[in-house]
């Protein structure tokens, strides 16, 4: 019997949550030693459950990673986010509640609000590189700790990996003894496919800033994965012309480099040359619209 599959190996379902910008993707990406969820400036880049899995002799750590909870139902999309929080405290093991250092708000409070209180839940408070005096953080993990019962307190710099294997340890503590749920090579139970839109749509959101809308998407037409090469080819639809031309740049100057550090992205990722064809395409004129620009971002 392996260790992986003898009484004592824990395994689990990790929530980490918090308003946007926070750093949860990078929290988790930093915690598994892969990209795995797509991270910006951009608030609410993250859109979907993303799942990153990180395996030792003893553990597996499934990491859940949400969308920031809005607090404004201004649109369908940020209702369908929040369902996709709610649900997923409803069912981990343990929950990662992430706040900016030295900083809580009414934001922060309505998360807070969501997370069942039966779940052991850890507060995670992340970028504490940026904290000039570290002397303001015990007075402010005492006032977020006055507001629950939290398993643990954690400061982190999740980019700096500053006390990330002591939330890992403080996190295993209670996990439930399972056995293994994913082989442990694993990094993600998300496709390549699905992976290689998310890589286009984060350059996407790079090279834009926030004049680009979140109703812009990046949709895989064709994905060839062989031994030696991996060729996508990959449309960008946007509501307007003007979005087109946003992401395009001068001369398409913008979209070779957009296809160019999404290219680098996947190489690592799938660990094979990949061939990438991006096309910008406007929604209202999908079926005519197939002159759009071509950036190849595969020499």
């Amino acid at each position: 019997m392996t260790d992986q599959e003898n009484s004592h190996f824990r395994s689990g379902y990790i929530a980490i949550v918090g308003r946007p910008n926070v750093g949860k993707s990078t929290l988790m990406n930093e915690l598994i030693g892969a990209k795995v969820s797509i991270t910006s400036r951009k608030a609410q880049t993250t859109r979907h459950r993303i799942m990153g899995i990180q395996t030792d002799e003893d553990t597996q750590f499934i990491y859940i990673d949400t969308p920031g909870f809005q607090t404004r139902y201004n649109n369908a999309l940020n209702k369908t986010l929040n369902k996709t929080v709610t649900n997923t405290l409803t069912s981990a093991d343990v929950i990662l509640f992430v706040v900016d250092a030295d900083v809580f708000g009414q934001a922060d409070q309505q998360v807070l609000d969501l997370i069942p209180k039966k779940v052991p839940t850890i507060l995670v408070i992340n970028k504490t590189d940026k904290v000039k005096d570290k002397k303001d953080l015990m007075p402010f993990a005492e006032k977020v700790s006055a507001l629950r019962d939290f398993a643990a307190i954690v400061p982190v710099s999740a980019r700096q990996r500053f006390q990330l294997d002591r939330l890992e340890n403080e996190i295993r503590h209670f996990l439930p003894e399972n056995p293994p749920m994913f082989d442990p090579e694993d990094v993600t139970d998300r496709s390549e496919r699905f992976m290689a839109a998310e890589i286009i749509r984060e350059k996407i959101f790079r090279y834009t800033g926030d004049e680009l809308p979140y109703t812009s998407t990046v949709v895989i037409e064709q994905f060839e994965r062989k031994e030696k090469i991996c060729r996508v080819f990959a449309a960008v639809l946007v509501e307007r012309d003007a979005h087109k031309a946003m992401i395009i740049g001068h001369k398409g100057e913008k979209l070779k480099e957009i296809s160019t550090e999404a290219r680098l992205d996947m190489e690592k990722m799938f660990g094979v040359p990949v061939y990438l064809e991006i096309w910008v395409k406007v929604k209202s004129g999908w079926a005519d619209n197939e002159a759009g620009l071509r950036a190849y971002g595969y020499d």
